[in-house]
């Protein structure tokens, strides 16, 4: 919906602290495992120590001894209810058959939960864990490595990449500059700061659950449990109103959340299960993937053709698929492209998403081989990225709704000082340190869901607006009060925003960069059917003023409503002459049709200095550049949070973050964050963001393209082409260890 009307309160682009940041700081805001309903007992879960085999007996008694222990359940004696007809799928369930926890003694991966202990007192719960043994029938140790298992690739439930265009093949072998490489991103872990936890609790009167989990949208668990206790979707609430991040790992509900409901039903009382910060590495992750690119360009240094193949690892229950080739056939402008993407099956839990998924995989590999093209035709890697700019979407051929991705590089460049870059390997130094000069470009889907809000305005002036939404902490609070409070020009402070309960009108999870623009503009719509609901009642009981007027001419601000150059009528006297207490509308959003005629991305460009020490090999990126083209920006404020955020990922990603499993047993070595190392300060130094502006009056009501993606798209590539500036030597495995280097 396009709305022509005039609101007098400008909230939208202005830099906004978040609404709910003096409760974050203060330590007002509720997280999950603070919820402590009466009579409460605690849930421990015990994992498996094989990867693939069975359990042949569990010895509980001595566990059972220890004073206050409930009780403790395993596959021998889980509530048969959960078996029989139950459906474990959620909304982002991939092709297979979900993990069901308990449900026989077959052990399908190292760390699958096993067991789960209630007793009155978390640390009675946890001790008495450490009683149970488990003895397994051991099978050999399972195919847990990617790179050992490429002859098990398959194409089977995978979706088809981009069609492939001319013939990619001969135009390389006929191109007189080639390259072809081989990269590895390894698995990595979401670890954010809140551990997953979930406090449910069983009505047996009601035959219904009222649940608090920490999940990135309250749709997505209330169906799982639902589905999983054969229950009417109303018969499950779940809260879930701070999220202490995410990144992904909340997308599908995690085992703690089915452990906490079986529990609760069984023993009908409330139990609260709160995951360890080791068991935070039995889930879900970014997969472990192997990527081939060849590419090729003529003389003037075009695009002749692009090859990307991608090996990605699965478990062998779900199929899970990410876009990574994909990208190769929308960057740049080519005749000739071949994408192909297959998946591993191996003993391992079921990938998931991760910031970015599959853009900050498939770009890193695509980036760092445009650097290495423009180091074989001897052109600048920004200019061969100009000279192969896409003005279309090739794979779909379609028209951008719009890019600004060439402001992107002008104004990277500007502020980074590009063209003092020495092309020339190990020619730029400061003391005993190596600096290089990297760059890379970044895209990210600008989407939009159906989504759902709900506005009601008092008699007092106060506008509450909800959705069934999530903040994970990327400001989605501040960002809806702000679009609410500029469409009714009425003070941020006379409005609250309501999420993370699953009564509130539906919205789609929180992820892909998709929330702004999918509940945004459902405020927004919601807000302007409120602006007519308020005309409409002024009209009716002042006709003097209103007579033959139109809404479009009509002004809302300071919490009044005029027409032209009319006396002003605060929205309160309007309610209060109607005899009411209050107005309420609710509406549903979705994309508009032409939407679908364009392709919508965001895009960026990412520039870096790298630092690396000459005795040791110590890298240090000390300044990055983020140039942003990602449509209206909301809230600048928050928006440039996301990307700094993204970026401090990406420089994890580049040099820190690896997932060491033994492969003998399937285990992650390094299941804490002592020795899976993450980007803490020292690693983050300057970087500097910049939001180009862009009008996009097609990918959405607002023209917002969403943020919290993009940020750490191209990071890692751009990292990896200034080492090789600084150094002179080509790692393509991540992440940049000195052992590599060196």
């Amino acid at each position: 919906m396009k709305n022509n009307m005039i609101a007098g309160t400008n909230y939208i682009g202005k830099s906004t602290r978040r609404v709910d940041g003096i409760k974050k700081v203060t330590g007002q805001a509720p997280y999950i495992a603070e919820f402590n309903p009466a009579d409460l007992v605690h849930g421990y879960v015990i994992n498996s120590r094989i990867a693939k085999g069975k359990i042949t007996s569990i010895h509980r008694e001595k566990a059972l001894k220890v004073p206050g222990v409930r009780e403790i359940f395993t596959h021998e004696n889980v509530p048969l209810e959960v078996k029989i007809d139950s459906d474990y799928t959620d909304p982002l369930s991939p092709p297979g058959s979900p993990f069901r926890p308990l449900y026989d003694d077959k052990i399908l991966y190292n760390g699958q939960p096993i067991a789960l202990i209630v007793a009155d007192t978390f640390e009675t719960a946890a001790f008495a864990a450490g009683l149970v043994e488990v003895e397994y029938e051991e099978e050999d140790h399972g195919e847990v490595d990617l790179k050992k298992n490429l002859e098990q690739a398959t194409h089977e439930d995978v979706p088809d990449p981009a069609e492939p265009r001319g013939n990619a093949e001969d135009a390389f072998e006929d191109s007189e500059s080639k390259i072809e490489a081989e990269y590895y991103q390894p698995r990595e872990y979401h670890n954010p700061m809140e551990p997953f936890a979930s406090v449910a609790s069983w009505n047996e009167e009601e035959g219904s659950f009222s649940i608090y989990d920490k999940i990135q949208g309250v749709s997505s668990s209330q169906g799982y449990i639902a589905g999983i206790f054969n229950l009417e979707k109303e018969k499950v609430r779940v809260i879930s109103p701070f999220i202490g991040g995410a990144f992904g790992s909340g997308l599908r509900p995690q085992y703690q959340l089915f452990f906490a409901a079986m529990a609760s039903k069984a023993l009908k009382l409330p139990v609260k299960v709160v995951m360890t910060r080791t068991q935070m590495f039995t889930f879900g992750h970014r997969p472990a993937c192997l990527q081939r690119v060849k590419l090729s360009a003529d003389k003037t240094g075009k695009l002749t053709s692009i090859q990307h193949e991608a090996f990605s690892e699965t478990s062998k229950f779900e199929k899970f698929n990410e876009t990574i080739v994909d990208w190769s056939g929308l960057m740049y402008e080519c005749e000739n492209v071949k994408l192909d993407y297959q998946l591993v099956p191996l003993d391992v839990y079921t990938p998931m998403d991760m910031r970015a998924p599959g853009g900050s995989t498939g770009i890193f590999a695509l980036e760092c081989a445009m650097d290495e093209l423009a180091i074989e035709t001897g052109i600048d890697p920004l200019e061969l990225r100009l000279i192969n700019y896409a003005e279309k979407d090739q794979n779909e051929n379609k028209p951008f709704s719009s890019k600004e991705l060439k402001a992107c590089y002008q104004r990277a460049a500007e502020k980074f000082g590009w063209q003092n870059r020495k092309p020339e390997p190990r020619s730029n130094k400061q003391g005993n340190k190596l600096v290089g000069y990297g760059m890379a470009t970044g895209v990210w889907e600008a989407m939009q869901q159906k989504s759902s809000a709900k506005a009601i305005l008092t008699a007092g002036g106060k506008l509450t607006v909800s959705s069934g939404t999530a903040d994970i902490g990327t400001g989605t609070y501040t960002i809806m009060s702000q679009i609410a409070a500029e469409m009714l020009g009425i003070s941020l402070e006379n409005v609250e925003f309501k999420l993370g309960d699953s009564t509130l009108p539906e919205a789609p999870i929180e992820g892909g960069s998709w929330t702004a623009s999918s509940v945004g503009s459902a405020v927004k719509l919601v807000c302007s059917k409120l602006q007519e609901t308020i005309f409409a009642m002024a009209a009716q009981t002042n006709t003097d003023i209103f007579e033959n007027k139109l809404i479009e001419n009509a002004v809302f601000s300071n919490g009044e409503i005029s027409v032209g150059n009319s006396t002003a009528i605060p929205y309160v006297e309007i309610i209060k002459a109607a005899g009411k207490k209050s107005i309420e509308v609710e509406v549903n959003s979705e994309p508009e049709d032409d939407r679908s005629n364009y392709s919508c991305y965001s895009h960026s460009c990412v520039m870096v200095e790298v630092h690396v020490d000459e005795d040791t090999g110590m890298i240090s990126v000390p300044r990055v550049v983020n140039a942003i083209a990602g449509g209206k920006i909301l809230n600048p404020k928050t928006a440039e949070s996301q990307i700094i955020g993204g970026v401090a990922w990406g420089i994890g990603m580049a040099l820190e973050e690896e997932g060491m499993m033994d492969s003998r047993n399937g285990r992650i070595m390094n299941a804490n964050l002592a020795e899976y190392h993450v980007a803490v300060h020292a690693d983050v130094q300057e970087i500097d963001v910049i939001f180009v502006e862009e009008q996009d009056d097609i990918v959405n009501p607002l023209g917002a393209k969403g943020l919290g993606e993009l940020g750490i798209v191209g990071v890692a590539s751009a990292i990896s082409n200034a080492l090789y500036n600084a150094t002179g030597k080509r790692v393509r495995e991540l992440p940049f260890t000195l052992d590599k280097v060196l």
